[in-house]
């Protein structure tokens, strides 16, 4: 394992507090909750934002503190989702006369934590509510979950709220939101190669030189079947094939098309995905209004992509387009 590592155990708080020292002016750090939160919350005329779910996705969710995006991020260790103490004690920091919205990825341990976080935090007489992202289309169920998984999409939810919140939208008025775009928003992944977790020290899991994971999670969890691997322009057009039925896009259909890195893939692989992508939804007569090719929402050093659709209306475009600012500035 070649990577730039102390001691396994403490690669979350390190990253986490090099995040802090490197934007001493706009974020906090709280150790003892894995916690990234503005400099500048709770704002008492504000809906407070929060997102967890374990760490090795970056810049998801921590790197994505900022204005117009998350008020806080309280990741687990590496895909581990976070203790619910975490949940309830963030709650309680990011309180605001206005609520805490907590959104979380659909898997199973994060759900567990977040749920009862959340339970906790209105027994203190916190309100919260809870807003689940479900976008991947690879499987219907997988190691993790129950139902489909929450993968790079999230980001789009993320985006939408934290406009909203930042104009002074009601707590309830962002639930609607973030629903309305987690429901017209679907992605697919394949992974070219494995991951390897700081901890482990050696790949995740074995896939042959000639094989890639079509529909595959972003913990590394199997996706659809095993495949051998092809040129770019074909395993793009795999993904659309997939993606694009699923809600469906239609001919006419305004879209946001995201090409999402999981951590070990070139930027100029992702434009040539990109590239492919475009071309093959413009023949569907699908037009795209904006455009994303980056790193969103990782699996540690994973070589592969993912590509995510979302059906635009003015609502969700304005919201998408509006000012946000963070670490890393992914829209």
């Amino acid at each position: 394992m070649k990577k730039f590592v102390n001691d396994p155990k403490n690669f979350v708080p390190e990253m986490l507090e090099g995040l802090a020292l490197a934007n001493p002016d706009t974020l906090r750090y709280v150790p003892a909750y894995n916690l990234i939160m503005r400099a500048d919350a709770p704002r008492q005329d504000k809906v407070s934002i929060v997102q967890g779910s374990g760490s090795g996705h970056e810049p998801a969710h921590v790197m994505v503190v900022g204005k117009g995006l998350l008020d806080a991020a309280c990741p687990g260790d590496v895909f581990a989702a976070p203790p619910m103490d975490y949940v309830y004690e963030t709650a309680k920091l990011l309180a605001s006369p206005k609520g805490v919205l907590l959104l979380v990825n659909n898997y199973t341990g994060d759900r567990m934590a977040f749920d009862m976080g959340k339970e906790m935090a209105d027994a203190d007489g916190v309100r919260t509510e809870i807003l689940t992202i479900n976008d991947d289309v690879a499987v219907t169920d997988s190691l993790y979950t129950v139902g489909r998984r929450g993968v790079a999409g999230n980001f789009f939810v993320i985006k939408a709220v934290g406009a909203a919140a930042e104009r002074g939208a009601e707590l309830d008025e962002l639930v609607r939101i973030g629903r309305r775009v987690n429901d017209v928003t679907r992605t697919m992944g394949v992974g070219l190669t494995a991951c390897t977790p700081p901890a482990k020290g050696s790949p995740l899991f074995e896939l042959g030189a000639d094989e890639m994971e079509f529909g595959v999670g972003i913990h590394g969890e199997p996706g659809r079947e095993r495949r051998k691997l092809t040129d770019a322009d074909a395993i793009v057009d795999a993904l659309v094939d997939a993606v694009v039925p699923d809600l469906p896009y239609r001919s006419g259909d305004s879209v946001a098309l995201m090409i999402n890195g999981l951590g070990g893939t070139p930027i100029s692989e992702l434009y040539i995905a990109y590239r492919r992508a475009h071309h093959r939804l413009a023949d569907l007569g699908i037009t795209i209004a904006r455009s994303y090719v980056n790193e969103y929402c990782t699996s540690l050093d994973m070589a592969g992509a993912s590509l995510t659709l979302v059906r635009l209306d003015d609502e969700i475009e304005q919201l998408l387009a509006a000012p946000a600012e963070s670490p890393v500035n992914p829209f």
